[in-house]
């Protein structure tokens, strides 16, 4: 089987839709089930040879003004179409529903391959960040819907992300076909994790509570902040470690500062070596995730994977499948229900382990058996081309 991948985003930027495109492009390669192709905006200076598939990078543009580190590419690049038409793709995949899936749709006009779109991301959310016209926002996101719609196939990460699908004006089928972890599962090794946390202020007796993901205050990271100066002002010894980076990273870390929260509060900023990661999330007692913009919180299942139990909101997407005090813990919307929830908890920490545990039974999926189900769709789905089932989506392109 020949497979085209595309997304917005690949290394050098690195979010959770890149990370699924280079699972998808290595599991897929590794496992001789497919021939793979990745296209994607090119990023000035970076070299695309060293990867065991191919990177097809086309013409781009920056847009760090609307998203800091981000650049569009140019979808009607015929360059880039003829590359991978040459391979004769089966199955073409489109992992962003705007310019990777125009250019997707010109590939399906020239091979004839049936169109996936996986639908990750809550794009109204993005929209309102970047811009505040209600006429341009209302113009995308129909361009959006209509984009989604002409594909042959939908999928989303979760039942939540189809449901804003859903409330953006799409009314086609859709099914959710989830994410994995690249995790093991277990935890990492005990000397490794003394040795590669030793240079922070983690004390045995204070719990140590994690979030990881961008620094974005949509992600409800100023929501722990209230949370811990409530803790801290009753008197609660913790540490909240908060790793990574973004464009509200200086607010954030201000806020953090306002509040006199030095002594419990540790920003690390980005940390890209994956068994580092893994440390933290051995090391940590709980993992917090306040996020209701997030439709899978893939680093709820990287915690999992290490026997933590994660903190999310009530109903949320990333709270899928969790049931309260069982392999996972779900408190409302606001900073009073989260510091209630750690201050009982927080210091029962076989409790926790054993919450952890059943999270790692019940939430994690490897990228293997992610993948591995994603193919057999693939092929279902080349069946149905055979019989002609898409035949009407291609005539849109026509």
């Amino acid at each position: 089987m020949d497979v085209c991948l595309l997304n917005d985003s690949f290394p050098p930027v690195i979010d959770g839709v890149a990370n699924t495109v280079m699972n998808y492009a290595r599991i897929l390669t590794e496992n001789e089930l497919a021939t793979v192709q990745v296209a994607t905006p090119r990023y000035p200076d970076v070299d695309y040879s060293g990867y065991p598939y191919d990177v097809i990078p086309y013409p781009s543009i920056s847009i760090g003004r609307l998203v800091e580190g981000y650049r569009a590419g140019n979808p009607f690049t015929r360059a880039a179409v003829d590359v991978l038409s040459e391979a004769g793709p089966d199955i073409i995949h489109s992992h962003c529903p705007i310019i990777s899936t125009i250019v997707a749709r010109r590939l399906r006009r020239k091979t004839k391959a049936p169109l996936i779109l996986t639908y990750h991301t809550k794009f109204d959310f993005d929209l309102a960040e970047s811009t505040r016209n209600p006429l341009l926002r209302r113009e995308f996101l129909r361009f959006l819907v209509s984009n989604v719609a002409a594909c042959d196939e939908v999928w989303a990460v979760s039942r939540g992300a189809g449901e804003n699908l859903e409330s953006l004006g799409y009314k086609g089928e859709w099914r959710v076909v989830e994410n994995g972890v690249d995790f093991p599962r277990g935890k990492a090794e005990e000397a490794f994790v003394r040795e590669a946390l030793s240079d922070y202020d983690l004390p045995q007796d204070a719990p140590v509570y994690l979030f990881v993901g961008r620094l974005m205050k949509y992600k409800g990271i100023p929501m722990l902040l209230d949370a811990a100066l409530r803790m801290k002002e009753q008197g609660e010894d913790f540490r909240l470690v908060i790793i990574g980076g973004g464009a509200d990273e200086k607010a954030i870390r201000s806020m953090a500062d306002r509040y006199q929260l030095g002594d419990r509060v540790i920003f690390t900023g980005m940390i890209h070596d994956r068994e580092v990661l893994r440390a933290w999330n051995t090391r940590a007692d709980l993992f917090l995730f306040p996020s209701t913009y997030d439709t899978n919180g893939i680093v709820v299942r990287e915690a999992a994977a290490c026997g933590l139990a994660s903190m999310l909101i009530r109903e949320s997407c990333a709270a899928e499948g969790v049931t309260d005090d069982k392999n996972g813990f779900l408190v409302d919307e606001d900073a009073r229900s989260i510091a209630e929830l750690l201050i009982r908890i927080g210091h029962d920490r076989e409790h926790l382990s054993s919450v952890g545990k059943n999270a790692m039974n019940e939430l994690y999926m490897s990228w293997e058996d992610s993948v591995r189900n994603a193919y057999r769709l693939y092929e279902e789905i080349l069946e149905k081309k055979k019989a002609g089932f898409y035949d009407n989506n291609e005539k849109a392109d026509q």
